[in-house]
């Protein structure tokens, strides 16, 4: 298998969303005799939403989908989290898939449909249905401070894997994606990929993840210095980063979110994870950041300097850690009412979304026949 990705084909892909629709959308609240800022981040919202849906008036978000990538990584083994290493991932995985998850429970309250891809839960994958391992790479990942978590083949998979999730997504009328994902491990992880790309040492990137203590943090720092050590020679190869210091997870994602921007699909970030795979993504893609939102403030220090980087501000701040999806899914009913103020139409939620009106653009597939 061809273990290369001609990236430069995003960057020339990726459009900036519709700044004529932003502008009427602007245009319209005004003439309607509204305060300018009456309605405070909600206007700004629904000038977002105008701009990537291409149109004015906006379209309210029917359609919504929470989405979650979810993978094992080796570092977990080292005990950076009160998670269990083994079993833990699948575990949440089933919490979400029987409707017990928070997340699960929360998306129900506001319409959103739940998705779950597993590309890389240590488990067999007869655990999980058949739509869930579509899309597996392997089992678990490599300990990142001493070895690579995907050999070069497995992360091109796994980042043409998320590509063609966001193409399905596209395809079946999904108007907004709340992302997240599930790992144990995982913001050791993703602490690794914004240390290395903003420069900064471990100790200014080291969370508490899952509510670590003193000790568990300061082994969880260590990993992450070791981790840095393998990451910074490969800064200049996106793929190659997520191969060395990534995981299946986030070569899904970071895939993900870029074909997302290519078809024009908006995505509000969760936690530090996406906070993370958007920042790979800015480097491939620098336009691509115009089309995600970022959900919520974790409270975890690589998440505040990968949006710091990226120029997003968090819609709230509740304190949410445990990640899922939880924090993308409440910013949703901002979202929603963002739509509604400023649509024509009284929303029907229960209504299909209404076909884009936009020329075909290029699936995973047309790309792929590219790289």
């Amino acid at each position: 298998m061809d273990t290369t990705v001609d990236l430069d084909t995003f960057s020339s892909l990726v459009e900036r969303p519709d700044d004529s629709a932003r502008r009427a959308a602007e245009e319209r609240w005004q003439e309607a005799g509204r305060p300018r800022g009456g309605l405070g981040r909600l206007e700004e919202l629904g000038s977002w939403l105008s701009s990537v849906q291409g149109r004015s008036p906006v379209r309210p978000v029917v359609a919504p989908k929470v989405l979650l990538f979810a993978a094992d990584h080796g570092v977990a083994a080292l005990g950076v989290s009160r998670l269990p290493a083994r079993g833990g991932t699948a575990a949440r995985v089933r919490a979400v898939l029987d409707g017990t998850a928070p997340v699960a429970r929360l998306a129900a309250r506001y319409g959103a449909g739940v998705r779950v891809v597993d590309v890389g839960v240590d488990t067999d994958p007869a655990d999980f249905p058949d739509e869930v391992v579509s899309h597996r790479i392997r089992r678990g990942s490599g300990r990142i401070d001493v070895e690579n978590a995907l050999t070069a083949e497995e992360t091109v998979r796994a980042f043409r894997a998320g590509m063609a999730v966001a193409d399905e997504e596209a395809d079946s009328g999904t108007d907004l994606v709340l992302l997240g994902d599930l790992g144990v491990g995982s913001t050791t992880v993703a602490a690794v990929l914004v240390g290395a790309l903003c420069g900064t040492d471990a100790a200014a990137v080291c969370g508490r993840g899952s509510g670590v203590d003193d000790r568990v943090w300061m082994i969880k720092c260590a990993t992450i210095r070791d981790s840095l050590r393998r990451a910074r020679p490969v800064l200049g190869d996106q793929i190659a980063l997520l191969g060395a210091t990534g995981g299946a997870d986030f070569a899904a994602i970071t895939g993900f979110l870029l074909q997302a921007a290519v078809r024009r699909l908006p995505v509000v970030l969760d936690g530090v994870v996406s906070a993370a795979c958007a920042l790979v993504a800015q480097r491939i893609a620098f336009r691509a950041p115009e089309w995600w939102r970022a959900g919520q403030s974790s409270g975890e220090p690589a998440q505040a300097k990968a949006y710091d980087r990226l120029t997003l501000t968090p819609l709230q701040d509740q304190g949410i850690t445990m990640g899922e999806g939880v924090g993308a899914v409440l910013a949703l009913p901002l979202l929603q009412a963002a739509g509604d103020a400023l649509a024509d139409e009284v929303p029907q939620p229960s209504a299909p979304a209404a076909p884009k009106e936009q020329p075909r653009l290029p699936s995973a597939a047309d790309l792929l026949r590219r790289l």
